[in-house]
């Protein structure tokens, strides 16, 4: 079925030619970054994980967006997300692979990604970071190819995968449980040092992860022949509502914890990220930019008659994913090093090789996303033909 994704339209091509330059350019990035080392990125002592982490953070939530749609299709039978079930396996594909070349990218030389095969340490959490990412990209591309090909040939889903399909839920809400243990097993640093930092990367991840997966079903809806049906993504865009409530409301306990029990260390950051400490305000319009489409994303979700509507819709989850991002990403990677444990503070500001690194390995994702996509939508296509 793979040769399908080599077969399409001019507007197709284009769009595979536009990542492949995107994905070119980061790569000499890459090269350039490999050749001189770290340094010329803006990390730094104080700061030792920028935009890649912050882009991998917020990637693993996305991942975990498939897990919406598997629950409800295989545990609760409802047959309407038969639809797009594939979809949403597929674009957990391309964000875990986006998620592990991050990691790559951040490590600097590639090779040392192999101490942890090498030394294997199962007391340390990036281990175990290591093995529920690398077996949730196999299960997702396992589930979602079997899936294909049974649809292909007009068949159910074997039940002999059935049993991959239910340890692929667990498995998906351990990607960013370990991912947030990452954080919270870190005593040095405040921001982190939180016990409900795993609820909050989940409650994030089912806004964000689904808000991704009605875009795309959007999108395809103008661009192709494939319509993800408007039951399907009104269902989609119910949990984005509800997750997106939870995660605003985990972030305001994190604030009156903070306040109310008047403990600086808690506090400093939180002050940092919306108002500026000492003069230093790097993130501040960033953090009020995230809050700003916090609040529009909840409007247009919580209002049934705003929600119904694609266009508005298609705001409301592109708020959601840009409040998301900055909240995930810069606030709460970057902002958890500032101030440092010795109360200093060192602001960062990613530098273009990092930037362009970046966005190639977001063409990288889409580039497969795209071929994906196009292999699945291909077959779709032939199934209902032949009805």
């Amino acid at each position: 079925m793979l040769e399908k994704a080599f077969v399409g339209g001019r507007k197709y091509w284009i769009w595979m030619g536009c990542l492949l330059v995107v994905m070119g350019a980061g790569f000499l990035s890459w090269l350039y970054q490999f050749s001189e080392g770290l340094g010329v990125t803006g990390m730094s002592r104080d700061i030792s994980w920028g935009v890649y982490i912050a882009n991998f953070t917020f990637l693993v939530g996305v991942a975990a967006a498939a897990v919406m749609v598997v629950i409800p299709y295989y545990i609760h039978h409802y047959k309407a997300f038969g639809r797009i079930t594939i979809l949403a396996e597929f674009l957990g594909v391309a964000a875990v692979t986006m998620c592990l070349l991050f990691i790559i990218v951040d490590l600097g030389n590639p090779f040392r990604a192999l101490n942890v095969l090498l030394h294997p340490t199962p007391k340390s959490i990036l281990f175990w970071d290591m093995v529920v990412l690398n077996g949730y990209l196999f299960l997702n591309i396992f589930i979602g190819w079997n899936v294909l090909m049974a649809e292909r040939k007009g068949s159910p889903t074997p039940g002999w995968i059935k049993p991959f399909i239910y340890l692929s839920i667990p498995w998906a809400i351990s990607i960013h449980t370990v991912t947030a243990f990452l954080y919270a097993g870190l005593p040095g640093r405040h921001f982190w040092l939180t016990a409900i930092m795993a609820a909050r990367f989940l409650s994030s991840a089912f806004a964000a992860g689904p808000a991704m997966l009605i875009l795309f079903c959007l999108i395809l809806r103008k661009t192709t022949k494939f319509d993800a049906g408007n039951q399907q993504i009104r269902t989609l865009s119910g949990i984005v509502a509800y997750a997106m409530i939870l995660n605003v409301f985990f972030f305001l306990l994190e604030c009156f914890t903070a306040f109310y029990s008047g403990i600086p260390g808690h506090q400093h950051t939180i002050v940092y990220l919306f108002a500026g400490l000492h003069g230093h305000t790097g993130l501040v319009p960033w953090m009020w930019t995230s809050a700003f489409f916090w609040v529009v994303s909840l409007v247009l979700l919580i209002v049934p008659v705003t929600r119904r509507s694609d266009d508005v819709l298609a705001v409301a989850c592109v708020a959601v994913f840009i409040g998301c991002y900055i909240d995930k990403g810069v606030g709460l990677v970057i902002g958890g090093f500032i101030p440092n444990p010795l109360e200093h503070i060192t602001e960062y500001v990613a530098t273009v090789p990092e930037i362009l690194i970046t966005l190639g390995v977001w063409a990288t994702g889409f580039f497969i996303l795209s071929a994906l996509y196009k292999v699945a939508l291909t077959v779709k296509e032939e199934v209902e033909a032949e009805a």
